[in-house]
């Protein structure tokens, strides 16, 4: 007899990506208030993430971006949001699933989600062969926690 298991873990990342969802919905109803600002770490290597092939090669695992001050067009869908950036100057619109997300984190609200990094598969363009990325070896390079924290 097997036991059907409730995957608690799952459930309770599933339901903080749509926290996040909300808050960048909120974002486009209403702007940014006050201080709040947000910085965002996700994995740029999966394949549903969409950005420039000089952002891809200079960032090939993951990155993180901020929004506060300068972004443009942001629009939140179920699944992903999208948002225009400004890098060295050169406007650029990324597409970031979700479900690429690593952290999420309101320093002025003191608020921080981190989510667990799944093992994906990487398409590369020159030969269409897949790979195995293992993050779990880059998690260092994620944004410090410490930023979220206010400071006493």
């Amino acid at each position: 007899m097997t036991h059907n298991q409730i995957c608690y873990k799952h459930l309770i990342q599933d339901a903080l990506r749509d926290v996040i969802r909300k808050i960048l919905a909120d974002v486009v109803r209403k702007g940014l208030s006050g201080d709040h600002h947000f910085f965002i770490s996700f994995l740029t290597n999966m394949r549903e993430v969409k950005i420039s092939s000089k952002l891809k090669k200079r960032y090939p695992q993951q990155m993180t971006i901020v929004l506060q001050h300068q972004f443009w067009d942001l629009q939140v869908e179920h699944d992903y949001f999208q948002v225009k950036l400004s890098f060295d100057g050169i406007p650029e619109k990324l597409i970031i699933p979700f479900s690429s997300i690593l952290a999420f984190c309101d320093p002025t609200a003191a608020f921080k989600a981190t989510f667990e990094i799944p093992k994906i598969t990487e398409h590369t363009d020159l030969n269409n062969s897949e790979k195995i990325v293992d993050i779990k070896k880059k998690i260092a390079d994620v944004i410090s926690l410490d930023a979220c924290r206010k400071n006493k």
